[in-house]
């Protein structure tokens, strides 16, 4: 019974940190070897989902004929590379996912602006420089370049501009400033773009060299000096945000399929609050049920039982904020069915000392072999629930579906969880329990 206080000692360690874990938005730790300084500072607070939070949902295929074939791996590159995008640009807590043979679908929790970010996703990022020699055309203007060669049937008159390289040669990207402190977006090129720039910009001293976009020309700097060294800067009418974006674009590569949004569907907050303040009562309605069942039929067991379930809340909800799990309504659903899983291990615990105890063994003999004759059923029942749970992962990875994804998700941090606070926490609270009211009257105490 002495072994019980070190284990008590713990358990209420792992719950005051997790209370505090619970209660704050911003985890702060002091550094013990310098005052004043933060040992840990990170951001716990709970993430909700699209369904709660309210946001942007985007639904993207490629742009092509439906009789034209998609690649798998294109998908799935494109959808790397707009996660990307839309993670440089600040919108975090995205979730971009393959749903079916051709479409993309892109959520936005919190994200109320339906242009800036779908305008980011669809653009193909190829960026060419052009010869435009000592006559740029203005600045926005749509060109026509040689590069993959030109349309054949063009309008009589129209320029043709020769591209001298393309952004497959940039190695990286960044904003910076110029000398008057405006934003530039500054880059540098591997040895075969090195070659080329400098080749052009040592016999062009005096001609325009343009940076074009998607076939809109961004800007025509005049080359004035040779650029020999393979890095250079990209100068225009950018604010930080735009110098941010034409970046991002650039430095995670041109789209390999062209994309076009099919659906942008803004879901409102409101309808999101409303759904998880229903979801809370409907789940503390079913806790408190359920506390009463444990703490009539099951007597001393069950009032530990109710405090190790408690407990099991508090570190689950420590552990989500901890990791960053989205909480979803299906991601709800999953917690409180691992919570019902926690307490039928208890159930069969309980029970199995129950039977113990009928056949005439002492409370210390049946608590023991209650427990180790309960592990089998209570092992092979959490495999089966974790192998399950990886199948629907798999689903939902594969066919879009963020609600299973959800779900199997918290199941199974829950299903973790819920075992640890069954076989430790409630055999640690109902042994110190039985020592401090020394039970005599079984058929009284544990519903016999």
């Amino acid at each position: 019974m002495s072994n019980h206080y070190p284990r008590l000692f713990l358990v209420l360690l792992l719950l005051a940190l997790a209370i505090w874990i619970d209660t704050v938005n911003i985890l702060r730790v002091p550094n013990p070897f310098k005052p004043g300084e933060l040992l840990i500072e990170r951001n716990v607070a709970p993430l909700l989902g699209l369904d709660l939070r309210g946001g942007l949902q985007v639904v993207i295929e490629p742009d092509l004929p439906e009789d034209v074939p998609v690649d798998k791996e294109q998908l799935e590159v494109s959808r790397t590379i707009i996660e990307n995008r839309t993670n440089a640009l600040g919108v975090s807590e995205n979730l971009i996912q393959l749903a079916g043979e051709r479409r993309i679908v892109a959520e936005f929790p919190g994200l109320t602006d339906t242009s800036s970010v779908p305008e980011t996703i669809q653009q193909t990022g190829l960026l060419e420089w052009v010869d435009f020699g000592t006559a740029p055309p203005p600045e926005g203007t749509i060109i026509v370049t040689d590069y993959g060669g030109a349309p054949s049937d063009l309008p009589e008159g129209t320029t043709v501009y020769h591209t001298i390289m393309t952004g497959a040669m940039m190695e990286t990207v960044g904003v910076s400033t110029n000398q008057l402190n405006q934003p530039v977006v500054a880059f540098s090129l591997n040895p075969e773009g090195t070659q080329i720039f400098a080749d052009y910009t040592r016999n062009n001293i005096g001609s325009h060299l343009g940076i074009v976009l998607d076939k809109r020309v961004i800007s025509a700097p005049r080359v004035s000096v040779p650029i020999t060294d393979g890095n250079a800067i990209i100068e225009g009418n950018f604010d930080v945000e735009t110098a941010n974006a034409l970046a991002v674009q650039l430095r995670y590569g041109a789209l390999p399929i062209p994309l076009r949004i099919v659906e942008t569907r803004l879901i409102g907050p409101t309808l999101g609050e409303d759904s998880l303040q229903k979801s809370l009562v409907a789940g503390l309605i079913g806790l408190i049920i359920v506390i009463l069942f444990m703490a009539l039929y099951y007597r001393l067991p069950g009032i530990a039982a109710d405090l190790s379930i408690l407990i099991y809340a508090a570190l689950a909800f420590a552990v989500f904020k901890l990791i960053h799990v989205t909480l979803t309504l299906p991601g709800i659903a999953g917690f409180l069915l691992s919570t019902g899983a926690a307490l039928d291990a208890n159930i069969l615990i309980f029970e199995r000392i129950k039977e113990e105890l009928r056949n005439g063994l002492t409370l210390t003999y049946a608590v023991e072999k209650g427990w180790r004759r309960a592990w089998s059923s209570i092992r092979d029942s959490n495999i089966a629930t974790l192998i399950t749970c990886a199948i629907l992962y798999w689903f939902g990875s594969t066919f879009g579906a963020t609600i299973v994804k959800g779900f199997s998700v918290t199941l199974a941090l829950g299903m973790f969880i819920s075992l640890f606070t069954a076989l430790f926490v409630t055999r640690t609270l109902l042994g110190v329990l039985l020592e401090w009211f020394k039970i005599k009257n079984f058929a009284r105490w544990f519903g016999i």
